[in-house]
């Protein structure tokens, strides 16, 4: 390839290597029932809502459009991933959010909760700065027995089974992301 692009570990197409696990319009109809959640308890409150980069973007983004509430947004970026499929002990601050905390009621956006290292640390912060609330909403949770003990997501769309995922948000050695559904890799 020439002008510096570089060659996909990935066919371009998820089919060929992943199997489905929910499509856009799964997807979609969990969102439509999210944002009902969400609306109940925030549309009073002029939350901040705190995208999780870079997983929660584009839940985020679709989650947004169906809250019909006046809301504030930001975004924070730390992960335990660092571009490897496993995550770390450590988690690595990228950009804290740029909206004081104090006094807010905050909901976080994530796309998915795995063994939840990264949600806990996050909403601690949140507490930390002073905010008068916190929950977390996620695309995904992972069905698996290594969850961090006491710590459970307020809003979920939708249970996986444990395996490696990827689409809608999250990524498989940094590509499709931009998927638009939730793909699992094929196990061999």
């Amino acid at each position: 390839m020439s002008n510096g692009s570089i060659c996909p570990r990935h066919p371009q197409n998820p089919a060929q290597f992943a199997d489905c696990i929910y499509t856009r319009e799964q997807i979609d109809q969990a969102l439509d029932a999210l944002a009902a959640e969400i609306s109940a308890q925030f549309s009073t409150q002029f939350p901040l809502v705190i995208s999780v980069l870079n997983g929660g973007l584009i839940v985020a983004g679709h989650l947004l459009t169906r809250l019909a509430f006046p809301l504030q947004l930001d975004y924070i970026h730390a992960t335990r991933y660092r571009g490897a499929r496993t995550g770390s002990d450590q988690l690595h601050w990228q950009a804290p959010p740029h909206n004081e905390l104090a006094d807010r009621h905050v909901l976080l956006i994530d796309d998915i909760f795995d063994e939840g290292h990264t949600l806990q640390a996050l909403e601690a912060y949140c507490h930390e700065k002073g905010a008068a609330s916190v929950a977390s909403a996620v695309l995904l949770r992972k069905k698996h027995p290594r969850p961090v003990a006491d710590m459970t997501p307020a809003f979920i769309a939708l249970d996986v089974e444990d395996r490696y995922v990827f689409g809608f948000g999250m990524d498989v050695d940094h590509e499709w992301r931009n998927a638009n559904g939730i793909y699992a890799l094929k196990e061999n």
